[in-house]
């Protein structure tokens, strides 16, 4: 079994300066404990569960790659990547960058989003459910050929991502456990 911890608040006492030291303190802690997986939420406001909109939340990827700047072992991602926020060949240069940077460490996990109130909030259109979960299928198909898109009906331009990934399945996908 793999075990590993997900980072969903960024509220520390000491506010935005202390936060680096202790996100890298939490890599070094995540490794040190022999965990293989450290993530991070994609959002651009937090949960309401975890507390209130207005706290503080850091962007994914950039914590994502001072993370990987500040560890060695532990697998990285973004638990889910909401769709909406990045068009697919910009998610899978992205990854991929991610990937390469931290020696072959990148991990993708994709949704169709949900939380419309950062959308509005942020002017990033949220568009209905069957329009999101047509771009979880090209996203998919972009991330799954690490950063080569086929022509849609939508867009006709290929995007490649180069450097390519470091090992032979990056951004590799989490696996669904066997039954």
């Amino acid at each position: 079994m793999r075990v590993g911890v997900h980072v969903n608040r960024f509220d520390h006492p000491g506010g935005g300066p202390a936060l680096g030291a202790e996100l890298a303190a939490a890599g070094a802690a995540a490794e040190a404990a022999g965990l293989s997986w450290l993530s991070v939420m994609d959002h651009y406001f937090q949960m309401e569960f975890n507390d209130r909109a207005e706290d503080p939340m850091l962007e994914a990827y950039t914590t994502l790659g001072y993370l990987a700047a500040h560890t060695s072992t532990v697998r990285l991602g973004a638990l889910v990547t909401g769709v909406t926020y990045r068009p697919p060949g910009l998610l899978a240069k992205i990854a991929t960058s991610l990937d390469v940077l931290s020696g072959g460490r990148a991990t993708l996990g994709i949704g169709a989003a949900w939380y419309g109130r950062e959308h509005e909030g942020l002017g990033v259109p949220f568009p209905p459910v069957a329009e999101r979960f047509e771009r979880l299928e090209e996203t998919c198909g972009s991330a799954c050929r690490c950063g080569i898109r086929r022509p849609t009906a939508r867009s006709r331009a290929s995007t490649t991502a180069s450097p390519r990934p470091s090992a032979s399945r990056h951004p590799s996908a989490p696996r669904a456990p066997r039954s």
